[in-house]
């Protein structure tokens, strides 16, 4: 997680694809933003009308497509409220850019925790911080790790004006409609549609696992185990 009283220098995971023949699609992730169906059980094709992001958009539900890459992108994205009993505390980018000569899609999903300061930061500031990375161009894996690693050190020295909270983060950067770049840090999940099958791209940084609890601890800190209400 990014940001938090107990957050710690977790690395990030970043890694790319290369596709000419289908159009990426940005991130799935876990926490409060998901797809889900609704209580009100409308008719099958409002319901998939819905689900496709096909009706008209509103602050959370979405489509687009890019404009100037020969190979097309198009993406949809649609966000619910937990049942937490607070407010939303999570942040999307869906979104191109023209950048270096090279269209640019971005997208994001930020899952706050103890409020929704650090997953605002994130949405306004961790693509900036990645595309200022001189090493984007030429090495664009170590230029996202280099941008997370800095963002989350910016983030954990001005926690007195950000809260205690904290966010997971994960980005897909598709390049010219054919280059994907995954990073994620915490359980937010990217995943990809091949042929009909969903494939897990990023590896959720859990505490129960055994690498995630023993790099904790190796740190100095601690993993336990307490009832918490549901997210």
């Amino acid at each position: 997680m990014i940001g938090g009283q107990a957050a710690d220098s977790q690395p990030p995971s970043a890694s790319c694809s290369s596709s000419s023949s289908s159009s990426p699609s940005g991130p799935a992730a876990g926490g409060g933003a998901r797809l889900h169906r609704s209580k009100r059980r409308p008719d099958i094709l409002n319901m998939l009308m819905t689900a496709a992001c096909l009706t008209t958009s509103s602050s959370d539900t979405g489509k687009g497509q890019s404009k100037l890459s020969s190979n097309k992108v198009t993406h949809g994205f649609h966000l619910v409220e937990g049942r937490s009993g607070h407010d939303m505390e999570d942040y999307h980018v869906a979104e191109y850019r023209y950048e270096n000569d090279h269209e640019l899609g971005l997208f994001a999903i930020y899952d706050g925790h103890l409020g929704d300061s650090v997953a605002s930061y994130l949405k306004a500031n961790l693509f900036n911080n990645i595309l200022k990375e001189p090493l984007f161009w030429s090495d664009p894996q170590e230029a996202i790790k280099n941008a997370y690693s800095s963002t989350n050190k910016y983030i954990l020295e001005n926690s007195k004006q950000l809260g205690p909270g904290g966010s997971t983060a994960v980005t897909a950067i598709v390049v010219d409609g054919k280059d994907l770049w995954i990073a994620n840090i915490g359980d937010s999940r990217a995943v990809v549609c091949d042929r009909g099958t969903a494939n897990q791209l990023t590896v959720d940084h859990e505490p129960h696992t055994t690498n995630e609890r023993k790099r904790i601890e190796k740190q100095g800190g601690f993993v336990s185990t307490f009832p918490v209400a549901d997210r």
